[in-house]
């Protein structure tokens, strides 16, 4: 690593010390070895999750989330709350690091969903993610996820193709930016955890026509601000779930340096052949969910569970056509 590397992501390095000096006074004045010798299974889970979180629009929730709740059997409001609290860290960590090495951001549209998270999402813990029973939490990630992992099996070649911005995106930076923070914010976030970067990340692709080079970092950051938000929410209102510190404290060393890494060998491994691997894992998970639940789903509950992926393709769809319009247009 060259004098000039070192200095540009010098911040990032303090960040780091800061963090592990933070993590080794508590672990060690509480005693904790213990406590991270029985949650081992997170940690070596989010190793992987932690790569996903830096190198695609998909927090590390999105491998906590599934382990915790469908593997480990704990509740889906653990799940929920620990997606916050890890990434907290890893996403944050990332985000950094993206900051640091100047890393393309599309920050008109990010800040503005900056400001409407600030808002939407402690309105939807408090108000919204109460009321929602946790066999629905569990559909709603299945859902937006295996959505997710859907849209890029058929439009990958596409999204990789994409340079730059369309002339024409940042007349939508405002309302589309707030309008994204506030409401996904409020919802898919409070609810379970995620979700908030990947719609960030799903207009830029599709209604902007954004290079995956500048959305992927545009949906980290906005995934960490939320995160923190989240986890600063839930711990004023003395709402987090037990069982998260013990989960949190055996898997944040490992993706506090594990995002950033992802956001640096993807560049070298490439940014599609990830998200093709990651869309899998999405689906995956579905099917995984509806296994798990199908004493109380059955048909009906697959009916709704397939009508919410396709509802959230077609919304995709129409993005889609905005955006070719848009492009056309300019």
């Amino acid at each position: 690593m060259s004098r000039a590397h070192r200095k540009k992501i010098l911040p990032w390095l303090i960040w780091l010390g800061v963090f592990y000096c933070a993590w080794l006074a508590i672990v060690i004045s509480g005693n904790h070895w213990a406590t991270i010798a029985e949650n081992w299974g997170i940690a070596v889970a989010m190793a992987m999750g932690s790569y996903a979180a830096g190198a695609t629009p998909m927090g590390g929730g999105t491998v906590g989330f599934p382990i915790l709740v469908l593997l480990f059997k704990q509740s889906a409001m653990l799940g929920r709350d620990f997606s916050f609290a890890v990434q907290a860290i890893g996403m944050t960590s990332a985000a950094i690091l993206i900051i640091a090495r100047r890393q393309p951001v599309e920050w008109p549209m990010v800040r503005w969903a900056m400001l409407g998270s600030l808002i939407g999402t402690p309105l939807g813990i408090l108000f919204i993610a109460p009321l929602v029973p946790a066999l629905v939490v569990k559909l709603l990630f299945a859902v937006v996820w295996c959505s997710f992992g859907v849209l890029h099996l058929y439009r990958i070649k596409e999204l990789a193709r994409h340079e730059g911005l369309a002339p024409g995106a940042h007349r939508f930076d405002t309302r589309a930016g707030f309008l994204i923070g506030l409401i996904a914010g409020a919802t898919v976030a409070s609810i379970t955890g995620v979700g908030i970067d990947m719609v960030l990340y799903t207009v830029l692709v599709l209604l902007c026509q954004a290079d995956l080079k500048i959305a992927i970092p545009s949906s980290v950051i906005i995934m960490a601000w939320t995160s923190l938000i989240g986890i600063a929410t839930k711990s004023l209102a003395g709402g987090i779930e037990p069982g998260v510190f013990g989960n949190w404290l055996a898997a944040a060393p490992i993706v506090a340096i594990g995002a950033p890494i992802g956001s640096i060998i993807v560049d070298k491994v490439g940014r599609a052949p990830t998200l093709l691997f990651v869309s899998f894992l999405c689906i995956g998970q579905f099917v995984w969910t509806i296994t798990n639940e199908w004493a109380r789903l059955g048909i009906a509950g697959l009916t709704v569970s397939l009508a919410g992926v396709l509802l959230f393709n077609l919304a995709f769809e129409w993005l889609h056509t905005k955006g070719n319009r848009l492009g056309r247009r300019s």
